[in-house]
């Protein structure tokens, strides 16, 4: 019987911004049995991968190469023959300057299959990302991709300079060492020393940087900026355009480095409306959502829902955690027939209504004081109220409904848990990795200052502290932390649009 032959996929992952993987490099990625990846590959994108498979790093600079190609190519071959799935993870298109080629061949030469998978080639990518179109009906409609590795000292280059120069729009890749003499080949070739330049380092990323030139200044302006690799170079007219179409590292939270201490499950919508605003999500979950100590008070009233008047939930958490015991216990929503519904916000709201339950009250401010003035109006005097939430609250619902009249049920149906790594979390501040800290609940706070212990209030003294409303800031300053940003709407979206206000300042 003949033995396996595993597969290889050479996939483009990009140019930096994970977000521009293909969803053919994701499917590769999730069935892979070993990744051997680059050094300009974005480690998020690592993820998809099973956590059982191998990840090689092969990355390599101008300068530095630790794995020679001919060692990569015969590693792509070695674990294909030995029957494995192997995604060659590579920055850009894999068969744009990316030796993608040369890897293909030497799979063709051992008889091993292969799928090439294109990527968002940087060449496009990373001008689009500095408000740069390649192409531009009133500029060019050609454009000229160039790898800036070119050896200066070849007797004959293979880079027609008397044609290039005369193309639109040209791109060079990787050329940040060559500047001086791109910049001089040009101008010797009869390009304009007049015409627009962009230099453009780490494209994509959060770090981006673009410079606004000339051929005539660009090598001393390039000195000036500090550019390194990596870095493209955009000669032509349409260079010009990126300071009108400047769209992506104008945003206004662009580079920061925002820390998210909710739960793990609960980050992703925190980070997803902090990436599209420019920042970069740091995830720390600092409280873990377990059941609470005893189910014994949450089954009764299950058991006798159809005596409450009122069901009031005070978060996500306390909506996902009720339904999923009352499911256990045998019960659909019809046990909550009659039973009227009050949400504290509208995330806790339209956590409901994933469960197509429409709420009868929500305060216009979403903390548990408004929920005590608000249900006022439903003359509460000896009606029931289930109150399914956390283990461990404040009791300003529970007074405030009683001394209403109403006789309140305050069942705990998850509790929250600290979780974290201590010296991740000092690590993070140390090396000053953070810009801003998100607290989303008073819990969150105290389990990072846990965290961080007696040097917490030094370590995010540096920091910009930002509180979804005003009990979570009381707790960060019970502390001794100071309060930079509080949400008006006491929100994960309320947060971030207080952060974008605090910052475009």
């Amino acid at each position: 019987m003949a033995e396996r032959i595993g597969r290889v996929y050479l996939v483009g992952g990009g140019p930096g911004d994970p977000g521009l993987l293909t969803l053919r490099g994701k499917e590769c990625l999730e069935r892979a049995d070993v990744i051997i990846y680059d050094r300009l590959i974005d480690p998020s994108l690592l993820r998809f991968a099973p956590t059982s498979a191998e990840r090689i790093f092969v990355g390599k600079r101008a300068d530095h190469h630790p794995i020679p190609q001919p060692e990569i190519n015969a590693l792509l071959v070695a674990r294909a023959q030995a029957g494995q799935v192997v995604v060659r993870l590579k920055g850009g298109d894999p068969f744009v300057f990316g030796r993608g080629g040369e890897e293909a061949e030497a799979l063709v030469n051992a008889g091993v299959p292969f799928e090439v998978v294109p990527g968002v080639t940087s060449a496009i990518a990373v001008p689009a990302y500095a408000g740069i179109p390649v192409t531009h009906r009133d500029y060019t409609s050609s454009f000229a991709v160039v790898t800036g590795h070119e050896e200066i000292t070849k007797s004959r280059p293979a880079v027609d300079w008397e044609r290039l120069a005369g193309i639109g729009t040209i791109v060079f890749l990787m050329g940040a060492g060559n500047l001086p003499e791109i910049v001089r080949q040009l101008t010797r070739h009869g390009r304009p020393a007049s015409t627009p330049v962009a230099i453009i380092q780490w494209g994509t990323w959060s770090k981006q940087k673009t410079v606004h030139t000339t051929l005539a200044d660009a090598v001393e302006k390039a000195r000036a900026a500090q550019i390194g690799p990596p870095a493209i170079t955009v000669v032509g007219e349409v260079a010009k355009l990126g300071e009108r179409l400047r769209w992506f590292d104008n945003r206004p939270l662009f580079g920061k480095r925002v820390l998210i201490t909710r739960t793990r499950e609960q980050a992703g919508t925190l980070a997803a409306l902090l990436s599209e605003r420019g920042a970069v999500p740091v995830e720390l979950p600092t409280i873990r959502i377990e059941p609470p100590t005893d189910w014994a008070a949450a089954d009764r009233a299950i058991e006798a829902l159809d005596q409450y008047a009122w069901a009031i939930f005070t978060s996500v958490n306390g909506v996902r955690a009720f339904f999923e015991r009352l499911e256990a216990r045998g019960y659909d929503l019809r046990a909550l027939k009659g039973v009227r519904l009050a949400a504290i916000g509208p995330s806790t709201a339209a956590a409901l209504a994933a469960y197509h339950l429409r709420v009868d009250f929500t305060p216009d401010e979403y903390v548990a004081e408004a929920v005590v003035e608000g249900m006022r109006q439903f003359a509460l005097a000896g009606q029931r109220i289930l109150l399914p939430r956390a283990q461990e609250t404040r009791e300003v619902l529970v007074i405030g409904l009683t001394d209403q009249g109403a006789i309140v049920d305050d069942v705990a149906v998850y509790q929250t848990r600290p979780t974290g790594d201590a010296a991740m979390a000092r690590q993070l501040f140390e090396d000053k990795q953070v810009d801003v800290v998100t607290f989303t609940s008073s819990s969150t706070v105290r389990n990072l200052v846990a965290l961080l212990g007696n040097t917490a209030p030094a370590l995010l003294a540096g920091v910009t502290i930002a509180s979804i409303g005003p009990i979570t800031s009381q707790t960060a300053r019970d502390f001794g932390l100071t309060v930079q940003v509080e949400a008006a709407e006491h929100t994960v979206p309320g947060l971030v649009a207080a952060l974008e206000g605090a910052f475009s300042q």
